[in-house]
């Protein structure tokens, strides 16, 4: 998520890193320190696994180079369909292997074992993972609706499985008295746990009604995911040339596609975000922006077939009665257990701390606009007079800047900064030479710089297109990991950027450069991965998000900004008289971009700690944001009706706090940069790497931050970035 703005949509994040040897212990226990040792580990588990061809196209193992890739020339629905309902009977069979295993159990047999299980369904899972959220087409959207519960039962089949979860606890129980290493000790006991808290101790009637309401949710993030995606293909039409007087150019030159896209004349704002932020920002027709703005908050929420909020109220009552079920209060407190903050309670004391200096600063911001408009500030008029204040303030306009972030360029910044900080270089790949899965997409291999070890692929999926989801996320198709051998990275990033005119450079803001580094900060903690196990590649939902934040900080880095943010049509880098502006200007605002964002994140953890949850989710949206006190100038950054983070998975439930939490490290992070007088600092950057970026969840995440920085992070330098007190 964007630091200033937060822009990230969120998605599939596969936060990978660190590692450690093996040794052999006691009752046959591997630990860390040897390869001999995870070879014997791996043949052990693969000993236990049957013997199985799967038939599918989509399930085999991945060929070609970088030691295979995603065949995505060969993905059909229809294959893609046929592939993950064997996959799901493959899997069956391997876990119920692992678990009538007459073996006494032992890390090998059972967790290795447990690593192994199921690989040609991830495969298809990876492929599908992107059809339905890059690609989005009818007939992919068929198919998930299909399998999605399929793959819910599947998955509690497994976890209910009473003999593989007395094998799994034995493991557990038994891992220091067994011998196994801290690392081990770790997985064993994370995956005893995290079962416990999906169900495997309940008794058969209760293990049958979590069923029930698991595949229930299933269906109901489906629909909500599809809802909001056909809303967010509408669009306004603007047939006269006074409704877009303002819009810079490039933008005027989008809409005009836009428009021609859709058979229509005149000009055309798409209802996402990347559309409809510049024209809110620059428009100067106030009635057309506030058409503009209607249709964007709404979207999930107009009383039509792709209105969201019974799907919603349904979801929640769902997520409260599994709760309750399992044993907790409510949601939140369940969806907390493995995070850093521990605890909603710990999560909204900092949202609070940090609440209220930002509605004080949205009062400030409101007060400077209204002299200027002479008229009550609305939603809709937010950015545009924002925009105006910032010119007369601090003679800044983000007409100015745009010259300067021609997306080539901000992409070749981004890799010039994985090379300076982390040794890895970034060369395009011949188009053809791996299968894509839209001709937009670009291919990058990755490498050591010093070593010329081939890490992997990065793939950039830059533009918007129909059925796309919206917002900017990133994905891995392969994470690192050596107990079966090492594998390249596949790691991806992908944007919604409106693609330019043929022949002219794509110009993006500031806060879209931004976003590209954040969002390419996710792809370089998947590249840095060094972790032996798969099951300690992912960290805390809380923490995922640090590693991509504190990358946006480089952007107006000036190696960064002499190199490659120079202007598209003079060729001259981005003058430090410009730079200086941006610096003073850097804190302008943020009570909008503060307020914006925590209003959503506080009603997430509201809505998810009710003793008894909403059934009219219009209502309590408005009680809660009512009883924080939100500012009537501005709304939620994602309104309840189309929040994708909470509503399309669980992932993100009672955790949109993270972006917030994960601040702190980040802003920490980059003061420890800039405190040693060179933001691309040697040292500091090779042990963020070593420990931050390379570990993922080998180590308690907390103290890993300590090893990195001595100490723990000092809230005060997120309020310092976001110019607030720190007192």
């Amino acid at each position: 998520m964007h630091r200033r703005q937060l822009l990230i949509a969120g998605g599939s994040l596969m936060a990978l890193s660190a590692c450690a040897t093996t040794t052999t212990g006691p009752s046959g226990a591997s630990g860390a320190s040897g390869a001999s040792s995870l070879a014997a580990d791996a043949a052990i588990a693969r000993a236990v696994l049957p013997v199985q061809t799967p038939r599918a196209e989509l399930l085999q193992e991945w060929t070609g180079p970088y030691e295979g890739v995603p065949p995505w020339d060969k993905v059909t629905a229809d294959k893609l369909k046929a592939a993950i309902l064997e996959g799901i009977e493959l899997r069956r069979a391997e876990y119920l292997a692992i678990a009538n295993n007459p073996d006494a159990p032992t890390f090998a047999n059972v967790q290795v074992a447990m690593q192994m299980a199921g690989e040609p369904l991830g495969r298809a899972m990876s492929l599908f993972g992107v059809m339905t959220g890059n690609i989005g087409s009818a007939d992919y959207q068929a198919v998930q609706r299909e399998v999605s519960p399929l793959l819910s039962a599947a998955g509690d089949e497994v976890t209910f499985n009473e003999k593989l979860f007395a094998r799994v606890k034995a493991v557990a129980d038994g891992a220091r008295a067994a011998g196994l290493t801290a690392e081990q000790t770790r997985i064993a006991e994370r995956s005893r746990d995290s079962f416990v808290r999906s169900g495997a101790a309940l008794d058969a009637g209760k293990k049958a009604e979590l069923g029930r309401i698991n595949t229930a949710l299933a269906n109901a993030f489906t629909s909500f995911g599809q809802k909001v995606v056909e809303d967010e293909k509408t669009w306004t039409h603007i047939p006269n040339e006074s409704g877009v007087a303002g819009l810079p150019e490039s933008n005027k030159a989008a809409a005009a596609a836009a428009a021609r896209a859709r058979n229509l004349s005149g000009w055309a704002i798409v209802n996402t975000r990347s559309s409809v932020d510049p024209f809110l920002t620059f428009a100067d027709d106030r009635g057309t922006r506030e058409t503009v703005w209607r249709a964007f908050v709404n979207r999930g929420d107009n009383g039509d077939g792709n209105d969201t909020n019974t799907v919603i109220a349904e979801i929640v009552k769902l997520r409260d009665q599994r709760a309750k079920l399992l044993g907790y209060r409510n949601h939140a407190e369940l969806r907390m257990q493995d995070t850093m903050a521990k605890t909603p309670a710990a999560a909204m004391e900092l949202m609070e701390r940090v609440w209220a200096p930002a509605k004080a600063r949205v009062a400030e911001e409101v007060a400077d606009m209204k002299a200027l408009a002479g008229h009550d500030i609305e939603p809709w008029d937010y950015l545009y007079y924002a925009e105006k204040v910032k010119k007369q303030k601090y003679d800044l306009d983000q007409n100015e800047l745009k010259p300067y972030f021609e997306l080539n360029n901000v992409k070749r910044g981004a890799f010039y900064m994985a090379e300076r900080l982390y040794g890895f270089t970034f060369t395009p790949v011949a188009r053809g030479s791996v299968p894509v899965f839209h001709p937009d997409v670009e291919v990058f291999e990755v490498n050591e710089k010093t070593t010329g070890r081939k890490v992997g692929l990065f793939y950039s999926d830059d533009f918007a297109r129909t059925g796309k989801r919206s917002g900017a996320w990133a994905t891995s198709y392969r994470g690192y990991s050596t107990y079966d051998g090492p594998k390249n990275v596949l790691s991806s990033n992908n944007n919604n950027f409106i693609k330019a005119e043929a022949g002219q450079p794509l110009l993006i803001s500031l806060d879209d450069a931004e976003t590209l580094f954040h969002e390419f900060g996710h792809a370089l903690h998947s590249l840095s991965s060094q972790v032996t196990y798969p099951a300690l590649a992912g960290t805390p939902r809380d923490y995922v998000e640090y590693p991509s934040q504190v990358h946006e900080h480089w952007v107006l880095s000036r190696p960064i900004l002499d190199g490659f943010m120079k202007h598209v049509e003079t060729g001259q880098p981005m003058p430090q008289a410009l730079v200086d502006k941006i610096e003073r200007a850097s804190t302008f605002n943020q009570g909008y971009a503060t307020v914006s964002y925590l209003s959503s994140a506080i009603v997430d953890m509201d809505l998810h700690t009710q003793a008894t949850p909403p059934t009219d989710i219009d209502a309590f949206e408005r009680q809660s944001l009512a009883r924080i006190g939100m500012p009537k100038e501005i709304v939620m950054r994602h309104r309840l009706p189309q929040f994708n983070h909470l509503f399309t998975s669980d992932a993100y439930s009672a955790g949109y706090y993270s972006y917030l939490w994960s601040e702190v490290m980040d802003a920490d992070t980059w003061a420890y940069f800039e405190a040693s007088g060179d933001v691309f600092n040697p040292d500091i950057a090779r042990r963020y790497k070593a420990i931050i970026l390379a570990e993922g969840n080998t180590t308690d995440r907390g103290e890993a931050y300590r090893r990195f920085r001595g100490r723990d992070p000092d809230v005060a330098a997120l309020l310092k970035v976001r110019g607030f007190p720190t007192a």
